[in-house]
């Protein structure tokens, strides 16, 4: 990799990083990133937006940031992005409005997931259930 070029999983990494949680070494790459392309700056500003949004579930501002992605024509990605929540605003809405979330289902699933793998398929069905289910004392 030579001098000015990233890979695109830093980048990644850095765009969705809060700017304040970014090392000084990587803020600065970040940033010399974003002043030689005009379109990861546009993303990041959007990405920032978002995650601001959701964060601080501020459900008024969806419909303004839809807009403005949808408007990005540089962008398609995040244009489509944002099409799709269009589609499925209520859903949206009501992620931002609700305080329920299925963070400790996800974390199962992960753990599940986890097991699964350390296995390496070896097991069947029964093995798994024994490592997941809590045994009767």
């Amino acid at each position: 990799m030579g001098p000015g070029r990233h890979r695109a999983r830093a980048v990644t990494r850095w765009i969705l990083t809060h700017p304040d949680a970014l090392p000084e070494g990587d803020r600065l790459q970040f940033e010399a990133v974003l002043a030689a392309c005009p379109e990861l700056t546009t993303l990041a500003e959007h990405v920032g937006s978002f995650a601001h949004m959701l964060t601080h579930l501020q459900r008024d501002q969806l419909p303004a940031w839809i807009g403005a992605a949808t408007a990005t024509s540089e962008l398609p990605s995040l244009r489509r992005f944002a099409q799709h929540l269009e589609r499925d605003l209520d859903a949206v809405i009501a992620g931002l409005t609700q305080p329920w979330n299925s963070g400790v289902v996800e974390g199962h699933v992960n753990r599940i997931k986890m097991l699964k793998g350390q296995m390496f398929g070896r097991a069947g069905f029964e093995l798994l259930r024994k490592r997941v289910l809590p045994q009767p004392s």
